[in-house]
């Protein structure tokens, strides 16, 4: 179980790292009109995309090995706080300084975890009926859909929409692993679990890219954090048993509350080239 805890804490630093890199290269890349599936086209041409995919793809291991074992409230905690990962390397290296507040959030963050660390019990995959795991194919292409009709709204509507879509898709690739019979390729090539893990994250990946290039970085991000949350943490607990150490359970929901709280105290950092790439509004087009 520890290691699974570290597990869920390399993915974070993998995925926060990840949106620093993902974040320099979508911000220079040509918008399209509503979702653009070709959006991923352009932006896997540049350089930071590729080493931030790498890294998002490590850290997708790093979860996936931390659901097998521990509670989906606990590893989306984890996850969701790699903005304070995401805050600490962008001021590292687009050089600015963090504000008291900002600083106080990334200790909350901390501070959750540790909390989140404590109640944790150890947890085997879930075992659900293959209607279940159709179920959630059949939610994840309900999302995709939602999404590209999100893409043609307008203004800070759009934004939390899209944002908010982008966080089930995530919460969906936490909710598809968590319950994958086995990790054998001929296992998975039958699983319906496998493509509500690639059909959400391909669909959240886009969406939450979308939402970056053309909305307010804090509104998106912040509804992407609620919903990749929330979500996956209320279907683990209902419906697929997920519990905490005997007598712990006010440690689970402290901490739940106090990263969650932090994690939106940094939902600035969700796109860090934002405000720079404001100041300069002409893109470069291959890298």
């Amino acid at each position: 179980m520890v290691w699974s805890l570290f597990g869920a804490i390399a993915a974070a630093i993998c995925f926060g790292t990840a949106s620093v890199l993902q974040a320099l290269a979508a911000r220079t890349t040509p918008t399209g009109a509503g979702v653009d599936p070709r959006l991923l086209v352009r932006l896997i041409r540049r350089l930071p995309f590729l080493v931030g995919t790498a890294l998002d793809l490590l850290g997708f291991v790093a979860e996936l090995a931390a659901l097998r074992s521990l509670p989906l409230f606990v590893v989306q905690a984890v996850i969701a706080a790699n903005l304070a990962v995401t805050a600490v390397v962008a001021a590292w290296v687009l050089h600015f300084r963090l504000s008291g507040r900002e600083w106080t959030a990334v200790a909350a963050v901390c501070v959750g975890l540790a909390l989140l660390g404590l109640a944790a019990g150890h947890e085997n995959p879930a075992s659900v009926s293959l209607a279940f795991r159709l179920a959630l194919l059949g939610c994840v292409v309900v999302m995709g859909a939602a999404g590209m009709l999100a893409g043609r709204l307008r203004g800070e509507a759009r934004s939390a929409v899209l944002g908010f879509i982008a966080g089930l898709g995530f919460g969906f690739v936490a909710i598809g692993a968590r319950v994958l019979v086995s990790l054998s390729p001929l296992d998975l090539l039958s699983d319906p679990a496998t493509y509500v893990v690639a059909g959400g994250g391909l669909s959240a990946f886009l969406f939450f890219a979308t939402a970056l290039q053309r909305g307010a970085v804090t509104t998106t991000t912040a509804a992407m954090v609620v919903a990749e949350t929330v979500v996956p943490a209320l279907v683990g607990v209902v419906l697929l048993g997920d519990g905490t150490r005997h007598g712990y359970a006010w440690s689970a929901v402290l901490g739940f509350l106090i990263a969650v709280a932090g994690t939106l105290a940094l939902a600035r950092f969700g796109e860090p080239a934002a405000e720079a790439a404001e100041t300069t509004p002409t893109p470069t087009t291959l890298r």
